[in-house]
C-alpha cells in the first residue's frame, strides 16, 4: 500500500494566481506561480505591442497577432537550438574522426621506430 504523504511529496499543489493580461484579469492554477506571472507578463507586453503597432482595438484580434509573433519567436528559436545541436554533433564527429587519425598516424610512427 502507498504512503500517502510520498506521493503528496512528489506532486506539487497547484495554486491560485491572479494575473492582468491586456486590461483583463485572469485566475490561473498552477505549480510555479512565479513561472505563470512571467508568461502573463510576455503575453501581455507582447499584446500591448501588436496593438500599438495597429490600428485594431479588438482584443481577439490583437491576441491572434500577438500568438502568431509569440509563436514565430518560438519557431525560429527551436530553428536556432536545432541548427546549433547539429552543429555540435557535426564537430564531435569530425574530431572523432580527426583523433582516430591522427591515433593511426602516431602508431604508424612508433612501428617505424621500433623496426628502425
Amino acid at each position: 500500500m502507498s504512503d500517502p504523504r510520498q506521493s503528496a511529496a512528489s506532486n506539487p499543489v497547484a495554486e491560485s494566481i491572479s494575473v492582468d493580461i491586456y486590461d483583463q484579469t485572469y485566475h490561473l492554477r498552477g505549480t510555479n506561480l512565479r513561472h505563470i506571472a512571467e508568461l502573463a507578463s510576455i503575453v501581455d507586453a507582447k499584446m500591448r505591442a501588436v496593438s500599438a503597432q495597429g490600428s485594431t482595438v479588438d482584443s481577439l484580434r490583437v491576441a491572434v497577432l500577438a500568438s502568431l509573433n509569440i509563436a514565430d519567436e518560438l519557431v525560429t528559436l527551436r530553428d536556432k537550438y536545432r541548427s546549433l545541436t547539429g552543429t555540435v554533433d557535426e564537430t564531435q564527429t569530425t574530431m572523432k574522426t580527426r583523433a582516430d587519425s591522427l591515433a593511426g598516424l602516431l602508431d604508424a610512427v612508433l612501428e617505424d621506430r621500433k623496426a628502425g
